[in-house]
Order: C-alpha cells, then structure tokens, then sequence
C-alpha cells in the first residue's frame, strides 16, 4: 500500500520522480518521436479520415463518449486497442435517440476494426449514488490495467432526473467492476485524463465535474438551469496490478465553469482535460468555447478558479473532447462545427479541420470522446450521430 504521506514529500524531489517516470513512459509509446507535417502542425500531417467500427453493442446502446487507448496487454485489454463508452441505452421509437444517462456498456475496438465487448453492467454499482449507471465520456485505462470510467446516471434520459451525484467505477482488465469512488467532490464525473505512475504505484485523475450547483428542472419543461459551479479535481489513487485502487486524497484544482442543462445534450460543463508535459492541465471550457489552463497541475494544493484563457472562440465552438499532440500541442473537437482544432499552448489557433461528414456542414454536435494513437501517428475519436469510431492518420 502507498502511504498517504507521498503526497508530502518535498516538492523538489518530488518533481524529479514524476518527471523521470512521465519521460520514461512517453519515450516508451515513442510519440515523441513523431514528426510534424511541413506546416510544423501536428494536424497538418493527418490526411486520412477512416471509419474504424460501430461501436453499438448486443444490447443496442448508442451515443458513444469516452475514448481510451490501451496502453498495455493485459487481462482482456489488448495493447493500441481502443475503449469507447457509450452514454445512452437502446434506440426505441419512444427514444428515437436513446435515453441519455443511461448507457452501460465499454466496447474495445482493435484498429483493424474487430469490436468486442469489454463490459457490461446488469444493474446499479454499490458505492455509487443515483441507482442506475450512466458511462460518461470520463474514461481511461492504466498500465496496471485497471479501466476507470465516469457514471453520471438519470432513470428517464432527460435532466429531471440528474438529481444524483454518480460516480468513478473501477473495474479490472477483465471489464469485472470491483469498486466505485464517490463523494468528496465528484458530483457528475464528465471527463478525465491521468498521470499514469503505475510503475511506482500511484496515479493522479483530473476529472471534470458538471453537476454543482445544478437544479434539475421540472419533468417536461424547456428551462435550463444553469451555474457557474463546474470544477476540475486531482484524485491521487494507488494502481498497483496487485491490489483494488485505493482513494488517498482529493482535491479541487478548478472551480467556477459554466454548467447548462440542455434538452438535447442533457448537460453541458467542463468536459475534455489533457496534460500537458509541464504540468499544466488543459480544460475544454465548452459553454464559453474556450480552453483553460491550470498550471502546475501535478502538484497543485489551491483552486486556481477557471484558470488562464489559452484561445478563446474563432475556431473553437462548443470544444468537448481534448487531447495532448505529441508536438505538445492542444487537440479539440468542436459540437459546434464538427471540427478539430490544434492550439500551440502560446494560444494560437494553427490548424483546423473538418472531420464530421456525417452532417451537412459538420454542426450536428455529434464529437464527443477523443485520443491519440499509442505511436502519436493518428487520433481516435468518436461521432455520436452515427454511433461509429473513426481514425484521423
């Protein structure tokens, strides 16, 4: 077991674990060593747009979220296979659209395409308040192949019934759930990233939150509620292969993001977190279309608020899913125009692409979840509109 007491030791030498640790596992993917295009962008040397897989299940869940690349082969988990989680139950002609919050299955996509599924839940996790589950797009796989996923449930797919807070459900590499964490801040987990020290026993989650200070409105009204209460914690676990997960400390590195309900996307907040290798924390600030950083993230003891504005609109329209370049840049995809956009952490806008052709000028807010390849050469990323996983290479 790790002490508690990690979290005290000396900045200084804390800083040369991690940072040899993060160096040794980077240089292990060799995405470092990925070139960039002739434009110097990351985006510029991607040139293809290719379908992968459905990612619909036996059971028929829709409207994947989360994105996962393996890191390693373990278990049932299968080294550059890729996990999506999918947020809405089956297609009825009641719920032409499937119920959101309501989703309980995780796929894993090899990327020739063979599709299995990892896991499956039959019915509530205990330790996990709201009765129900509900995959959000918080989702990833640790080297000690430990799988952590968000839950943000409701028992009818509208935003009557957010009422409870979900939770992170832990399960192992078989897609076996073996415990959930809950409380202490998490209150609508929607989105995470993670310092993965599993080599020395420990991992850090950055995880998004989007239920605080959320008033459920009344069954059947069009109102939204709306806070500025969204907030970004550090969660420090243990990830040993051997031993269940253990929460060690909590605390708020982020407050103060918008959060809406919405009728059509059940709740919008601060959604994609990426870390960048200084530390900082990057957050897809979707209300305001707008990326946050939260610097020295790793260590962090205060609330740095909404953080600094790194770009801000143009391009950006609604960013979700996010993600770190191998050329250390900031990956978005837009709800709002059905685009990627690379950011340089200076706040310049330096690429931009369409990759939604599922809808006629790429507005239907159908990207969600998003990942980079084990080799840094493409990104995963899914579209919620025709419930598929597509590579960009």
């Amino acid at each position: 077991m790790i002490s508690i007491r990690l979290i005290s030791i000396r900045r200084s030498a804390a800083i040369g674990v991690i940072v040899t640790a993060t160096a040794g596992l980077l240089a292990g993917s060799g995405i470092w060593a990925t070139a960039a295009s002739a434009d110097g962008t990351y985006l510029g040397g991607l040139n293809h747009n290719d379908l992968v897989a459905s990612t619909v299940p036996g059971n028929g869940d829709v409207n994947p979220y989360g994105v996962a690349v393996v890191p390693r082969t373990t278990g049932h988990l299968v080294q550059g296979d890729v996990l999506v989680s999918n947020f809405n139950n089956k297609i009825t002609t009641a719920n032409p659209t499937g119920q959101q919050g309501l989703g309980t299955t995780i796929m894993q996509v090899s990327p020739t395409g063979a599709v299995t599924q990892f896991a499956g839940l039959n019915g509530p996790v205990a330790g996990c308040p709201g009765g129900g589950v509900g995959f959000t797009t918080a989702l990833v796989v640790l080297r000690s192949g430990w799988v952590i996923v968000g839950s943000l449930p409701t028992t009818d797919g509208t935003a009557s019934t957010l009422g409870e807070p979900g939770c992170l459900i832990v399960l192992d590499s078989r897609g076996h759930v073996r415990e959930a964490f809950s409380g202490d801040g998490i209150n609508g987990p929607w989105d995470m990233t993670a310092l993965d020290l599993s080599g020395i026993g420990i991992t850090e989650l950055f995880v998004t939150n989007v239920l605080n200070g959320i008033v459920p409105p009344p069954a059947g009204s069009t109102a939204n509620s709306t806070a500025n209460e969204g907030t970004v914690l550090r969660i420090l676990i243990t990830s040993t292969p051997s031993a269940l997960p253990q929460r060690l400390k909590t605390t708020t590195i982020g407050s103060g993001f918008a959060e809406t309900t919405d009728p059509a996307a059940l709740i919008i907040g601060p959604t994609g977190v990426g870390l960048g290798r200084d530390g900082t924390l990057y957050v897809a600030d979707t209300v305001n279309s707008r990326i946050a950083a939260i610097p020295d993230a790793v260590f962090r003891f205060s609330d740095d608020g909404t953080g600094q504005t790194v770009t801000k609109k143009k391009n950006l329209m609604g960013p979700l899913g996010l993600a770190i370049a191998p050329n250390g840049d900031i990956l978005t995809v837009n709800s709002g125009n059905g685009d990627i956009v690379e950011t340089t952490p200076a706040g310049k806008q330096v690429a931009d692409e369409t990759i939604d052709l599922s809808t006629p000028g790429g507005a239907g807010g159908d990207l969600f979840g998003l990942a980079v390849s084990l080799d840094g050469n493409a990104v995963y990323y899914v579209n919620d509109g025709n419930n598929q996983l597509y590579r960009l290479s």
